[in-house]
């Protein structure tokens, strides 16, 4: 029986879809390509999200190795929050789950550095029990480390909790531990695949 749902954050509960916002931000597609490969997809990316070096230190880094400069790839961090936004119907869910006795969580690859302004600017974190950034634990799914750290922290078992995470990679490790796990390959289907997991019927207000 699941007591406990934790969700992602990324295209689960929040936008993050930096292509999209830099079309229509009017950036080229050469541009697009450069930025995603040299920035959102470089392996200091993922050492901020697993807390092994800060922001500052990142921009450096990528400035070395890419023609973009310093000041631009600067630029493109401070446009994170900006990339960011919430995907209002299903945080919509989080009260519903909430009144039928569902405790809520959310574990996140998440830089910390943005992740306080974010979590306050959006009421919907008030229907969580708890939660935890990959860059707090050290530790970035789908490593199971973040799991089991997860998992002790909020002493919960992993037969009675849900997992929600839009990559399958992640969703198949939270798996191995026995977590029961949805991929989630399209936000809007969110609603659909909580109602199939859990044998409800859920209303969003």
């Amino acid at each position: 029986m699941i007591k406990a749902i934790i969700f992602d954050l990324g295209n689960v509960l929040i936008n993050w879809k930096p292509a999209d916002y830099l079309k229509n931000a009017g950036y080229k597609d050469t541009e697009i390509s450069l930025i995603l490969k040299d920035v959102f997809h470089s392996e200091e990316w993922l050492k901020l999200d697993n807390g092994d070096i800060t922001t500052p230190q990142a921009i450096k880094i990528i400035a070395k190795k890419s023609t973009l400069s310093e000041s631009e790839i600067r630029a493109i961090f401070d446009l994170r929050l900006k990339i960011i936004s919430p995907i209002h119907n299903n945080a919509k869910l989080l009260p519903e789950l909430k009144k039928r006795g569902y405790r809520l969580y959310y574990l996140s690859n998440f830089p910390d550095d943005i992740f306080d302004e974010v979590k306050n600017k959006y009421n919907f974190f008030m229907f969580f029990d708890g939660g935890e950034i990959s860059a707090r634990l050290n530790a970035s799914k789908p490593d199971k480390r973040i799991f089991r750290i997860f998992l002790d922290k909020y002493m919960l078992k992993p037969e009675e909790s849900l997992f929600i995470d839009d990559s399958d990679i992640n969703a198949g490790a939270a798996e191995k531990l026995g977590i029961k796990a949805i991929h989630l390959d399209s936000p809007e289907v969110l609603k659909e695949k909580l109602e199939e997991a859990l044998g409800i019927k859920l209303k969003i207000s």
